[in-house]
């Protein structure tokens, strides 16, 4: 069994105000995801500039949180907050969810390329390769907060979480960073350097998809369950069952890439 590190939460306390962790991890992955965007933009589609990404990083913000939020409300706790409606908007009572956040910012990229006319397949391809990088920073955020635990394990990397109960549990946070985080940005980053790959707008958008919503379900299996559903008398995650349409796009995307969304134009 291996130690649980403990990390205070708090990154820095600057007098009344606490700098969690978290919080960091989200702005960071941010600043870092944007540079990347216009590296990215720059290199190898010039027809997309730098003023367009700068302008959108604020549409996509708030798709993740407010995305975020309603997601991890009515996919995990819809009675609670039913109940509690006032603590809809307490941020730091209850989570976000990563698939509610995906669908803001799908929604946000259709209104967005919309109103600028802008290539919907060929900007999501740009911020599809970005965001494993905010996803292995707040996964690490995860781990350090203790939360998001993984289910009881005799393995000998297990850990005794903060608020697992006395037996050791899988950190799948860790195994979640490096799956959805560092395997997803290398082969994203790969694949823009692949001209069979980067020049049919859509594709990386779907190996995105498809490689989050394998590694999100092979995760699941070690994760302690939020919520499960059983369906036809097998036993799903909620995460599970999220990440199944993703997988199903990822795969239409990548073998359909002509196909295009709101009639966008995608060459």
């Amino acid at each position: 069994m291996l130690t649980f590190p403990q990390i205070d939460p708090v990154m820095i306390h600057l007098g009344p105000f606490a700098v969690h962790w978290y919080g960091v991890a989200y702005v960071v992955g941010l600043l870092v995801g944007w540079q990347y965007a216009i590296w990215l933009a720059k290199r190898f589609v010039p027809t997309i500039t730098k003023a367009q990404i700068d302008d959108f990083m604020m549409w996509a913000l708030a798709g993740i949180i407010v995305g975020g939020r309603l997601g991890h409300i009515l996919f995990f706790e819809l009675d609670r907050y039913l109940a509690h409606p006032l603590e809809i908007f307490m941020t730091w009572k209850g989570g976000m969810s990563f698939h509610g956040g995906m669908l803001g910012v799908t929604i946000a990229f259709i209104l967005y390329c919309r109103k600028k006319n802008i290539s919907l397949l060929r900007f999501a391809d740009i911020f599809s390769a970005i965001t494993p990088i905010g996803l292995f920073l707040g996964r690490l955020a995860n781990f350090i907060n203790g939360e998001l635990y993984g289910r009881v394990t005799d393995a000998p990397w297990g850990m005794i979480f903060p608020y697992g109960g006395p037996i050791p549990r899988h950190p799948s946070q860790l195994y979640e960073a490096f799956l959805e985080g560092l395997v997803l940005l290398v082969i994203l980053h790969i694949g823009w350097r692949i001209a069979a790959v980067r020049d049919v707008p859509g594709r990386l958008t779907g190996i995105f998809l498809l490689g989050y919503g394998i590694a999100r379900t092979l995760v699941e299996f070690v994760r302690e369950p939020e919520v499960m559903h059983v369906i036809f008398g097998l036993d799903f995650t909620m995460g599970q069952l999220l990440s199944l349409p993703m997988i199903l796009a990822g795969v239409y995307f990548i073998w359909q890439p002509k196909w295009c969304l709101a009639k966008v134009q995608c060459h």
